[in-house]
């Protein structure tokens, strides 16, 4: 295998990597057919929790509402609130059921221009994209429904006027006939709500009842990302299993006659947590490490809400006594080493998979750590991308050293290869026996070049995997012009870099795919150099391919993360000098600029 072959191989694998990207990017449209409307049934002797209010009310159990008219304020004004107020996070509870329903995070904002408003995770019943988390108690053997709290109990604030770090909440409920409800609820420094519900029976009569936790969200998220590379919908781990359900699986889930909808069911019996994830939000529910529940799963065609709910066992409260339950509820921002606290000091199985580190998490996790590491000690995520880069090129620097020395070999075997293929002329069975005992008598092997390329794809797609799903690079900036490393080169050459006075295309418009950067056209240079190390091809096909490469690929990757790209420029610059550093010391003196020259004359004499 020459050094034609082996261009030709580059070429085909790496044309195979963009167009199996390209796919990803810009999957099919999945079908958004809806299930046929659940009949409702009622389940005897089971425990069951009450349908999710859309807005305030009655104790009785409620009935969910279609309309969402309100403007965020207006449904934040139409109930009486305890303001949520830490470093974090700024938002308030509801009285009306004891919601956490106004969630901003303080941290994060939606654009990386200036005044950009914050990142809103929780938004109230009423509203579009209604989303929130509430907690509540289902009555069991003969307690009347009225008897417990549910969505819509009104609660009264007993202690603590504004729910910060340091001083928390404390709810009360009295359903006046001799149960006595208690919520206090605790937020730490970061994203994690502590509840702990207690029920005080004050009468003569044990009772018994099971508490519940509920997170709900009203119709599928208006900023879905909707890419096969990433998850988005309900994510759990149970007993050690993790479990993603997109939301078209949700609406597609058997209906559950005990449910009354379409609804999954699993019974914990030791660890676990569920909730919703999002691009680089999420909002799950966790009971007690070793806390049985059941973890369900439910979505509601008639009010297009989807559902998680914790449901614990039933417990028996005897009189003159209080039992109670405490579950916790993350509500932020999936920054790795925050996850990884939670993980390792709450117990909490398998937290940081709440992150989609994909098939290849084998390279996807040890990619992110470096990453994380790097950007720790350097302080800019480009400049640890590239260093990342250096490290990938030191780790596989013994296959690509065997593999440039084989090519080496091979170019100086050239003049001999060509009187082989003059000696046996047409029969070319001889001409590979002779070829192939040429290759054994000199220690060559011809198919040394093809390992490190086929590494290099899954390398190249698992930092691509890292790089869109992981908070840390999202508004992550480099220098200059590139403010966001999840994000596409922002510059154009159509309106040169931004000093001629019009816009450039947009990536929606029909010329988006041409509108490329700096970056990206600096990627074509690199691979357009890295080819000038060895002389055009002989072969006019091939010479077309190899002349084109560059400039394909140049607008291919341009829409994609500056990160990404940022890290392909570093990688086919370090490749370059490798390349032409073990050519030198294997007496093989490329001449580059001269390979340069021959090209642009074969273009002159094309045109």
């Amino acid at each position: 295998m020459d050094d034609q072959n082996r261009n030709l191989i580059l070429a085909t694998a790496l044309s195979f990597l963009v167009i199996l990207v390209w796919f990803l990017l810009f999957p099919p449209p999945e079908s958004q057919t809806a299930p046929q409307t659940p009949a409702v049934t009622q389940a005897d002797g089971t425990v069951s929790v009450p349908a999710v209010a859309s807005g305030a009310g009655t104790t009785q159990a409620p009935t969910l509402e279609v309309a969402q008219t309100a403007t965020r304020a207006e449904a934040l004004n139409k109930t009486e609130r305890v303001e949520i107020r830490t470093a974090r996070l700024t938002g308030s509870l509801s009285l009306v059921g004891g919601r956490v329903d106004d969630l901003s995070l303080n941290d994060y904002f939606v654009t990386v221009d200036k005044g950009s408003p914050n990142v809103t995770l929780l938004s109230p019943a009423g509203v579009p994209n209604a989303y929130y988390a509430l907690y509540g108690w289902s009555p069991a053997e003969g307690l009347a429904a009225n008897a417990v709290p549910g969505p819509s109990t009104p609660w009264r604030a007993e202690s603590g006027a504004v729910l910060t770090e340091t001083t928390p909440v404390t709810l009360v409920w009295d359903n006046g006939a001799g149960l006595i409800f208690r919520r206090v609820i605790a937020v730490d420094d970061n994203f994690m709500f502590t509840t702990t519900q207690s029920v005080e029976n004050t009468t003569a009569a044990p009772v018994r009842l099971a508490p519940y936790g509920i997170i709900a969200r009203h119709g599928i998220p208006s900023d879905l990302m909707n890419f096969y590379i990433l998850h988005e919908g309900v994510i759990s781990v149970t007993d050690g299993q993790l479990n993603e359900l997109k939301y078209k699986k949700i609406m597609d889930l058997p209906v559950d006659p005990a449910e009354g909808a379409a609804a999954q069911r699993i019974d914990v019996t030791g660890n676990g947590w569920i909730g919703f994830t999002d691009h680089y939000w999420m909002t799950t529910l966790i009971p007690s490490p070793t806390q049985p529940f059941t973890a369900v799963t439910k979505y509601t065609q008639a009010t297009d809400t989807f559902q998680t709910d914790i449901r614990m066992p039933v417990m028996t409260v005897g009189p003159g006594e209080t039992a109670q339950s405490v579950t916790s509820l993350f509500a932020g921002a999936k920054e790795w080493a925050t996850i990884r606290d939670y993980q390792n000091n709450m117990h909490i199985d398998r937290f940081v998979d709440s992150i989609d580190w994909g098939w290849f998490f084998f390279l996807t996790k040890p990619i992110f750590w470096v990453l994380h590491q790097m950007h720790a000690l350097i302080g800019n995520m480009g400049l640890a991308i590239i260093g990342l880069t250096f490290i990938i090129k030191l780790l596989l620097f013994p296959l690509a050293y065997k593999s440039y020395v084989s090519m080496s070999k091979m170019k100086a075997l050239q003049p001999e290869m060509e009187k082989l293929k003059e000696a046996a002329g047409d029969d070319r069975v001889k001409m590979q026996q002779e070829m192939m005992a040429l290759y054994k008598r000199e220690k060559v092997n011809p198919a040394a070049g093809c390992l490190p390329i086929l590494l290099q794809i899954p390398i190249f797609f698992s930092l691509y995997k890292v790089i869109f799903v992981t908070l840390e690079l999202r508004h992550a900036p480099f220098f200059g012009w590139i403010r966001d490393l999840s994000a596409p080169d922002p510059t154009s050459w159509m309106n040169f870099f931004g000093l001629l006075p019009w816009a450039a295309p947009t990536h929606a418009s029909a010329l988006g795919i041409l509108s490329i950067g700096v970056w990206p056209i600096l990627l074509g240079l690199s691979m357009w150099l890295q080819q000038k190390l060895n002389p055009a091809p002989a072969d006019k096909t091939q010479a077309m391919i190899f002349t084109w490469m560059p400039w394909i690929f140049m607008f291919m990757l341009g829409k994609f993360a500056s990160g990404l790209v940022i890290y392909w420029v570093a990688n086919n610059s370090i490749t370059f000098g490798q390349q032409y550093t073990i050519m030198r010391t294997q007496g093989i003196k490329p001449d580059v600029f001269g390979n340069m020259l021959s090209g642009l004359r074969k273009l002159r004499k094309a045109k």
